[in-house]
């Protein structure tokens, strides 16, 4: 795994991007979840191999940015990457507790009624 404290020279961190400065569509911001769709392969950058292996279960882009021990703006073009390739999926938090239902507003009365009673 990628260990903070590398070489962060501005010619690495343009070997990684390939010379972009933002993420081309995908809108990331520090919160969004990352979820591997499929493992590395042979030949794949090492950073995105680990991003990979690191996602398996939904991770923040802040996070992964700190385990790699990379500025979040390189993080987030490398992500952008990985899901145009199909390797990841991508949502914001908020997208997945909309989804989430949420108790009906008599049964939230009622509770309030009991905790009051206490």
């Amino acid at each position: 795994m990628i260990r903070p404290g590398r070489d962060d020279s501005p010619d690495r961190l343009y070997t990684l991007t390939g010379g972009r400065s933002r993420s081309d569509d995908h809108d990331f911001d520090l919160v969004t979840l990352v979820v591997s769709e499929s493992e590395a392969t042979p030949g794949m950058q090492s950073e995105h191999a680990a991003i990979l292996r690191m996602c398996r279960l939904p991770t923040a882009v802040v996070e992964i940015a700190a385990v790699l021990g990379l500025p979040v703006s390189i993080v987030k073009i490398m992500l952008s990457d990985l899901l145009d390739m199909g390797r990841i999926t991508a949502r914001h938090p908020r997208a997945v507790a909309a989804r989430a239902e949420l108790p009906d507003l008599p049964l939230l009365e009622q509770v309030l009624v009991g905790l009051r009673n206490l």
